[in-house]
């Protein structure tokens, strides 16, 4: 909406205050952004900037340069903007609405587009406007109406447009701020006396005006009423050469710091003899510069007669295209130039080196205090020169193709000659050698700077001889070797070896250096910093982009006196060191670390790739070495009494002698043996209590030896030999064993050799299943009870099926029977003393270990290790192959358990009876049962009571259960039949 102001400085603390409110709205906005970063569902929205120009962040600035615009792009362009960019676009017109929004535009630029109107008002809402460049473009006239509201203007560029006058209305009178005014063009022929009379009260810093190639008249008093400190002609005389004198004229007493003439003489040399330059005289300018344009032997010394009486104290002849003149007549000391008297001589970018002795000589040199020549394609200096420059202070001769033995000349004689120099600038040449330079120097009795870049030093010297009051020696990009230092003055306080090519420091040189205060050597390829580095006057150090990785205060101990250092963009090791380094030098600030932090980051280890050192943390432990120590100590201390006293509760002292005992009886029973196939020679290997020994011999020993055929066991009391190891007979049986029986009760847990024994058997097992290990528990034993160095028993107690000795006498039968079931039957007797066995002696028999519920023991069920086979169908085979005749009573224990597994293995679990395999078999074997009974649910009652796990299905021992309730009740009435 538009904005009622009736002065420009309400619309000033409108745009100020409108600049605040922007700024609190950006803190609000990042403030928001960061509460959102820092919530657990934050997402981050980027969007992507399709603005036509570049718009600041504080969206003061507008950047629309080079976009190729036909228009202004007046909705991209926020009302906040105080500096727009337009230029090098293609606009044509600058309509009324253009910037009519933008109240607090400041700086306009529209240099370098295609504009031929502004509209009358074009800057109507823009008071205040300071900075206007429409800089060549296509105005056919001076935009005067345009220009009414922007009586702020500070600077106004409106050259080399399409002007054909140069005539100035009455309103500049009123841009009384205005401090820089350039207009014209290649159209403006002529320039009258009024023109510039608007700006006769007006002090300008910088006035400039261009006419057309040839300017065809000029009437005198046109710039009489011109007060500017600079005073800029773009202006060819070509064709009336006699208009510079006229115009010089206008200038007389005048006061100015530059007065520059730019294409005096645009297309043709000047030959005339009038002398055009003799208004110089009456000018009080600081310096006068030619710019561009053609000059010859004629001109030049013209100007420079006419300058000799002048005040001007500073001459710069830029850009200019010098020739001979074929008219020049030599007339020996009398065509020189010897009192020119300067303080500045600039000779830049002139392709003619000529024009150094444009009259045969150096006599023009002879009173210059500073004298430049760059680019001007020189490649030597002729003995003479050195002879006429004697007054010179500062001589830079850079960015030419000065060669050594061309600049230092063993023919010359330097004795006396620039006696005054005490800066010299020989930079961007093809010098090569030290040695020589070293030579030339050595008359420059007050030379203190030598500038030397930008060359191709650094080959192998020889010696080298300076004069002691070289302080200042800048050699940056040369190439050089460690060994070259040598040749270098060690007088100097200031020097620059960056970007050398230089590998090492040479330390002999920075020792004899003792004056040294600032060295720089940026840019190399140093791969270490030495740690007897010493310059106890050293104050400034640059090592920024070289290759070493470590660095520490060690590396700066014997330099005291150093306050300033850059060692950025280095591949550095984050280690305690450099940490340690960089919170020393930034916590005491005795070294001001000028680079940092931004150009440091770490190159090592490869987790802190690219982190920025001063993110770079290691911690306090891991960077103190007496803090490692002590936790280490602490560590270790903590570690061993941790392990003692596991070794004391788990009993690891008597485990590894146990093992120790094993390894040793096993290599034993390997020496003895060697060559010898061994079988097993006992079914089973018996452990016991000595407390439980009659148990063993009364009730174990004569079930198992006495059935048919009998099982062939081992007992200490009887079957160790005599003579032998104790070890060595428990762990020869017990591999000689097929199964390893445990009698657990209280007495074997108190017993050290059952101990030993249930330990060799958890040896015996590695690697294989624990199938041939039986535990048989005498009496109840709470697993929680034991001893913790019977976590292995603990284990089997807790995870494997074991038999309870019943105590009931009618239980025991079903006890036996499971233990025989466990053993698998036994083969026809064989002496102990064979040593081969048959194969098929016995079957192997596995056992199907079942989780303990509620403290009962789950039932174990026998199962053939041959494939899977029913084991019905591998007992009858291995009856039929061994020929044993059996007992009724095994004959109805063989029965059973065939008709259980006939059943069981239909569907499912093979080992268990599902609802409809128990129905199957109550059908097929009790049929007559089923039959009595009047209940529909009676299989699924019989289910239910046979079911102890609640799993949904019998097995075995539940089955038996079954047909030990069916006999009993049968015997009963048996009982009661015989009876009647």
């Amino acid at each position: 909406m538009p904005i009622s102001c009736r002065s420009s400085a309400a619309l000033f603390l409108y745009c100020r205050s409108k600049t605040h409110e922007m700024r609190v709205h950006k803190w609000m906005m990042i403030g928001l952004l960061l509460l959102s970063l820092l919530s657990d569902q934050a997402t981050l929205t980027i969007i992507s900037d399709k603005s036509i120009c570049k718009i600041s962040s504080d969206q003061r600035l507008a950047d629309c340069r080079g976009r190729l615009l036909a228009e202004v792009p007046v909705k991209d362009l926020p009302p906040s903007l105080e500096e727009v960019d337009l230029s090098h676009n293609a606009l044509q017109v600058i309509r009324h609405d253009a910037f009519s929004h933008l109240y607090c535009l400041r700086v306009l630029q529209l240099q370098y587009n295609n504009i031929s109107l502004i509209e009358d008002d074009a800057f109507r809402f823009n008071p205040l406007l300071e900075y206007l460049d429409v800089f060549n473009n296509s105005l056919r006239a001076i935009p005067t109406e345009a220009l009414k509201p922007a009586s702020r203007l500070r600077i106004l560029r409106m050259s080399n447009n399409f002007y054909t006058e140069a005539t100035l209305d009455n309103i500049f009178a009123s841009f009384t701020h205005l401090k820089e005014l350039s207009f014209g063009g290649p159209f403006i022929q002529s320039l009258k006396k009024g023109d510039f009379q608007a700006l006769q009260k007006i002090p300008l810093d910088t006035f400039a005006i261009k006419t057309a190639s040839s300017l065809q008249n000029y009437e005198p008093g046109c710039l009489k009423v011109i007060q500017t400190k600079n005073m800029w002609f773009d202006v060819a005389l070509d064709q009336k050469p006699d208009i510079l004198p006229v115009m010089l004229g206008d200038l007389a007493n005048k006061t100015f710091a530059v007065l520059r003439f730019r294409n005096l003489f645009e297309f043709k040399y000047y030959s005339g003899e009038m002398n055009i330059f003799q208004g110089l005289a009456d000018i009080k300018t600081h310096q006068l510069i030619f710019y561009r344009g053609k000059f010859n032997e004629h001109l030049l010394r013209m100007a420079l007669i006419n300058i000799q009486v002048s005040p001007i104290r500073g001459l710069g002849l830029l850009f200019i295209d010098f020739a001979r003149s074929p008219t020049f007549v030599d007339s020996g000391v009398g065509s020189s130039v010897t009192a020119l008297a300067l303080d500045d001589l600039v000779l830049w970018d002139i392709s003619n080196p000529d024009i150094l002795r444009f009259d045969w000589r150096f006599t023009w040199f002879s009173k210059v205090r500073r004298l430049s020549i760059k680019n001007v394609n020189f490649n030597f200096v002729p003995c003479d020169a050195w002879d006429e420059m004697g007054m010179i202070e500062v001589l830079d001769v850079s960015n030419n193709r000065l060669q050594d033995h061309y600049l230092y000349n063993k023919r010359c004689q330097y004795s006396g000659a620039m006696t005054s120099l005490h800066s010299f600038n020989c930079s961007t040449n093809e010098l090569s050698s030290l040695s020589d330079i070293a030579s030339l120097t050595t008359e420059f009795w007050k030379l203190k700077v030598l500038d030397l870049s930008y060359n191709q030093l650094g080959s192998k010297e020889g010696a080298c001889t300076w004069k002691s009051n070289i302080t200042r020696m800048i050699l940056h990009h040369n190439n050089f070797v460690s060994s070259t230092l040598s040749c270098l003055p060690t007088t100097v306080q200031y020097l620059d070896l960056s970007f050398c090519n230089l590998d090492l420091v040479d330390m002999d040189y920075f020792k004899q250096a003792t004056n040294l205060k600032e060295l720089l050597l940026s840019g190399n390829k140093i791969k270490f910093i030495p740690s007897g580095w010493s310059n106890p006057a050293l104050l400034s150090l640059a090592l920024d982009g070289n290759s070493f990785g470590l660095i520490s205060m060690s590396s700066f101990k014997n330099m005291p006196s150093l306050s300033r250092l850059k060692a950025g963009n280095n591949p550095y090791h984050c280690t305690c060191d450099l940490h340690a380094f960089i919170q020393e030098t930034t916590a005491k600030g005795k070294v001001n670390i000028t680079d940092w932090p931004d150009n440091y980051r770490c190159y090592h280890p490869e987790a802190w790739l690219n982190t920025v050192v001063a993110n770079f943390f290691p911690g306090r432990i891991a960077c103190d070495i007496r803090l490692v120590i002590v936790i280490s100590v602490v560590t270790t201390t903590v570690v061993v009494l941790a392990v003692m006293v596991l070794c004391y509760v788990f009993n690891v002292p008597w485990y590894a002698k146990a093992t120790y005992q094993i390894l040793r009886a096993k290599y034993r029973a390997h020496k003895e043996g060697e060559g010898v196939l061994q079988t097993y020679a006992y079914h089973a290997f018996i452990s016991y209590s000595h407390s439980d020994a009659d148990w063993v011999r009364d009730k174990l020993l004569p079930c198992l030896e006495n059935s048919e055929p009998p099982y062939n066991l081992c007992i200490h009391e009887r079957d160790f030999l005599p003579g032998k190891w104790i070890i060595d007979n428990i762990i020869e049986n017990m591999e000689n064993s097929r199964k390893v029986i445990f009698v657990l009760s209280r007495n074997f847990v108190n017993s050290e050799w059952c101990n030993y024994e249930l330990y060799f058997a958890n040896q015996r097992a590695i690697g294989k299943t624990f199938n041939d290990v039986i535990l048989v528990v005498k009496e109840p034993i709470e697993p929680n009870s034991l001893p913790n160095k019977y976590c292995k028993l603990k284990k089997m107690l807790s995870t494997k099926t074991y038999l309870e000795w019943p105590q009931e006498a009618k239980h025991q039968v079903f006890f036996w029977a499971q233990l025989k079931s466990v053993l698998g039957k036994p083969s026809i007797p064989r002496d102990r003393a064979s040593s081969t066995r048959s194969p098929h002696s016995e079957v192997n028999v596995s056992v199907v270990e079942l989780p303990l519920e509620e403290g009962i023991p789950a039932e174990i069920i026998p199962v053939a290790d041959r494939g899977g086979e029913a084991l019905p169908e591998v007992l009858e085979r291995v009856i039929h192959k061994t020929n044993i005749m059996v007992s009724k009573l095994e004959n109805a224990m063989e029965s059973l358990i065939r008709v259980f597994h006939n059943y069981s293995s239909k569907e499912g679990d093979k080992f268990k009876l599902s609802k409809v395999e128990l129905k199957s078999l109550l059908q097929g074997e009790l049929c007559d049962f089923l039959a009595a009974s009047k209940d529909p649910m009676v299989v699924e009652k019989i289910m239910t009571d046979l079911d102890e796990n609640r799993d949904g299905e019998v097995d075995f021992q539940e089955f038996v259960v079954l047909v030990a309730a069916l006999t009993v009740a049968c015997n009963e009435f048996f009982v009661e039949s015989m009876k009647q």
